[in-house]
């Protein structure tokens, strides 16, 4: 078998990816490989689900807003009974003060980019979210629109039903190998035993995207790291609870009648996770979380665990950031990989941005050049601060 355009992922970003090559105008063959058909192990499924602006460098802050005006459209674009739960509770990013300098920074740059986000001081604080506890807080940054959560199974399903009539071909099997001839790769093997003829490769492994890449001799220093996800029970409900991150990296949210959180992982010690490894790491919950909660949601002594889940992320160890594009020597070799947590909210943004690079040659509509490959070449750090 030969095709045009070969997706390594078929999650999310795989899935927008060959969703926009179609919009874009693509009409050569394309084959959308995925080693967990059933997503139980994905990224895109086993994430928290929620979009922000609230990031430190303009080309994040862009690339979630065009996600974001496709939620605003997304009847339009996938049809009248499209509906991914989108919930506009905004987020809340609090700092002390040795983070008030950086929460500053961040905020220039969000309303530099038209983003809807609210400085405050601690009173101003209190005043707005009367169960928050302000202790050891000198401000937050508030999203009063354009943030939120949403349903993500609910979304992959949206793009994964919009490819049925757009000439995919959906192959559910690992990537064993891939072939390459001096600088380009020219097929992947699979293994069922089969192997693709391929005039394109797009990585969109997500956490395994590193592994992917060294099969064509690549470097990508992108790996899985394990993060978990509580569910609790409390006897409060705060409607006007936003999607809270404490200055500890905790967050916390309301999801219908219980509560989500996590953000415990230390960061001395966190390194890459075992592919097998989705064990809930309970303590955390116990020992870091909890405490937190309490401490800044005084309601939140009395709570009760419910389950919680465990999930990896696609780390990118040189700078948390995403890697988009070609390999400058391997030229038709593409990434879409690294994207250390903000994956689902920027796919679309990105499956758009390599459309237009593959289909008419250059980025049109988001500019995603500071992402490329070159930087891990030069190991210059292109780095997101605002990493939840």
């Amino acid at each position: 078998m030969r095709y045009d355009t070969v997706i390594i992922g078929g999650a999310i970003v795989g899935s927008s990816v060959a969703y926009y090559l179609r919009e874009e105008g693509f009409s050569g063959s394309i084959a959308l490989i995925e080693r967990d058909p059933q997503f139980a192990h994905a990224a895109t499924t086993l994430s928290m689900a929620s979009i922000r602006q609230q990031f430190s460098i303009p080309e994040n802050i862009r690339l979630s807003q065009f996600t974001l005006n496709l939620f605003r459209r997304l009847k339009e674009t996938f049809g009248t009974d499209a509906d991914i739960g989108f919930r506009e509770g905004g987020y809340l990013i609090l700092a002390g003060e040795a983070g008030l300098p950086i929460l500053k920074a961040n905020h220039e740059a969000q309303v530099a980019e038209s983003a809807d986000i609210l400085l405050e001081d601690a009173d101003q604080l209190a005043k707005r979210f009367s169960w928050l506890s302000t202790e050891g807080i000198s401000a937050g940054a508030f999203g009063r629109s354009g943030e939120g959560w949403f349903d993500a199974h609910a979304m992959l399903t949206l793009f994964r039903k919009a490819l049925r009539d757009r000439q995919i071909d959906f192959i559910a099997a690992d990537v064993t190998g891939i072939e390459r001839q001096g600088n380009r790769v020219t097929g992947v093997d699979l293994d069922n035993g089969e192997r693709l003829q391929a005039g394109i490769v797009v990585n969109a492994a997500g956490p395994n995207a590193g592994r992917v890449a060294g099969m064509a001799g690549l470097v990508l220093p992108v790996e899985p790291r394990k993060r978990n996800v509580f569910v609790f029970e409390a006897r409060e409900k705060y409607a006007d609870m936003p999607l809270l991150v404490d200055p500890s990296g905790i967050y916390v949210r309301p999801e219908g009648s219980v509560y989500l959180t996590g953000g415990a992982e230390p960061e001395e010690g966190d390194g890459p996770a075992d592919p097998r490894d989705f064990d809930v790491d309970w303590p955390l919950f116990e020992e870091v979380i909890w405490p937190v909660l309490a401490t800044r949601i005084p309601a939140f002594e009395a709570i009760k665990p419910t389950r919680a889940w465990a999930g990896h992320y696609d780390y990118n160890t040189l700078d948390q950031n995403a890697v988009i594009g070609p390999h400058p020597e391997v030229g038709n070799f593409m990434f879409a990989n690294g994207f250390s947590g903000h994956g689902l909210q920027q796919a679309p943004a990105v499956g758009k941005a390599l459309a237009e690079l593959l289909v008419h040659g250059g980025y049109r509509t988001v500019d995603c050049s500071a992402f490329g490959y070159e930087r891990v070449v030069e190991g210059r750090a292109f780095r997101e601060l605002n990493v939840i």
